[in-house]
């Protein structure tokens, strides 16, 4: 019996024949990525910041809507909720949360 040191020695590598190793094609170098290019951003004359439009929703009397935030920013709910939390804790603006007759959240901002 032979032990596994010797079988594993005896045995030869796998070969191919001389039309094979012709055939075979090489590896290409792979291509260096080229940088996308930019779009032409809009300017910003047209549209302020999104933090200034939120706070301009909820300076309104009637205040604003989770889903007018939404709209008005392009953010998901749980975005929009962290924003006016972060508003109400560190911006240093006092928030008033409620639920209009229909049953959606009215962001406010309290005098």
């Amino acid at each position: 019996m032979q032990s596994i040191a010797t079988a594993l020695a005896s045995r030869r590598p796998l070969r191919r024949s001389p039309k094979a190793r012709k055939s075979a094609k090489k590896a290409k170098p792979a291509k260096k990525p080229t940088r996308a290019k930019k779009q032409a951003s809009q300017a910003r004359t047209d549209r302020s910041n999104k933090k200034a439009e939120v706070i301009a929703l909820m300076n309104r009397s009637k205040g604003a809507t989770l889903a007018e935030i939404m709209k008005a920013t392009d953010w998901q709910p749980h975005t929009v909720r962290g924003f006016v939390s972060i508003l109400g804790s560190k911006g240093g603006e006092k928030i008033e949360s409620s639920k209009n007759a229909s049953g959606e959240r009215m962001y406010k901002i309290g005098k």
